[in-house]
């Protein structure tokens, strides 16, 4: 029943008629939730079939048993590529609140191999948002997170953590998440944790300041450019160090409606840019503590 409450629907798709093709996972099956010992402690398999949707280089080179039937899975997919590169396939996850537009960007990235990871787990603050839809409909796990009045079936901060570890995360993605990350997974993620917001900082930032009303406030003032930064997630908002920014001119005659168009479009080429060099080990740090990203091409150069 933990489970169920923790998972808020794996495949609302109809599952693919191979049964045979299962995968297993953990979850939590006790009430517990007064530490990540207790949480992991009272771990058992779980399993479910596995959609259409779910991307074939995550499973590629695997093997799975099945626990009920004890038959032996075989993923045959080439795992060559990985092989070649020497980095591993990072597993991420992704924070939504809202439509999540730009979690759909990334998680095509993801299935056309863009990035060199996997999104195993979407984390929202609001069950029946656009962006947890979607998530189902894929095939993705869904965690609700935190706990309030409206959302009563949320989970606390030690167990999202533990909930994390079990899927073994490497990063966290926040895609429009509107709540304040806690200092339990800030510490458990250190410079693992990433956020975009739709203006360049550290103007127009902060708590209150998010979707169309940072566009609002960038015409209000008269700023001649704006545009999307990426920055590392701390305890407050949008005061993290920021790994990226793309600049978007801001026409005399622009609307909230169109500024906010022409930024979005800019978001999803950046979000995509930054999580693929997050996963190809690129994001160096300088000694200062400023995050820089080195390129692919040239690996003396960093922007």
């Amino acid at each position: 029943m933990e489970a169920q409450r923790l998972i808020s629907g794996f495949c609302s798709t109809p599952p693919i008629q191979n049964t045979k093709t299962q995968v297993f996972v953990k979850f939590p099956l006790s009430s517990s939730s007064s530490s990540s010992a207790s949480f992991a402690q009272s771990q058992k398999w779980v399993s479910f079939k596995a959609c259409p949707s779910i991307s074939q280089s995550a499973l590629s080179g695997k093997v799975f048993q099945c626990r009920n039937s004890g038959e032996r899975i075989e993923f045959l997919a080439s795992d060559k590529e990985d092989l070649r590169s020497g980095i591993r396939r990072k597993k991420l996850a992704v924070f939504v609140s809202g439509g999540g537009s730009n979690f759909r960007s990334i998680h095509e990235a993801c299935l056309r191999g863009s990035i060199h990871g996997d999104i195993v787990v979407v984390v929202t603050s609001k069950q029946g948002c656009g962006g947890a839809d979607y998530a189902r409909d894929k095939g993705l796990p869904v965690i609700l997170f935190p706990k309030t009045k409206l959302e009563a079936d949320g989970i606390s901060p030690a167990d999202l953590v533990a909930t994390l570890r079990s899927f073994e995360v490497d990063f966290v993605l926040l895609a429009g998440y509107l709540k304040l990350i806690p200092a339990e997974l800030i510490q458990a993620y250190p410079r693992s944790i990433l956020n975009i917001h739709p203006s360049l900082l550290p103007a127009f930032g902060g708590k209150g300041n998010y979707g169309m009303k940072v566009h609002k406030a960038v015409i209000a003032t008269g700023a001649r450019y704006t545009g999307p930064t990426i920055h590392f997630v701390d305890e407050h908002y949008d005061t993290g160090r920021i790994l990226a920014q793309r600049v978007v001119p801001v026409l005399a005659k622009d609307t909230a409606e169109e500024l906010a168009a022409r930024v979005l479009r800019e978001e999803h080429r950046i979000y995509v840019e930054v999580i693929t060099a997050l996963c190809e080990d690129r994001v160096i740090w300088r000694e200062d503590g400023v995050p820089i990203i080195r390129s692919k091409e040239n690996p003396n150069e960093y922007s």
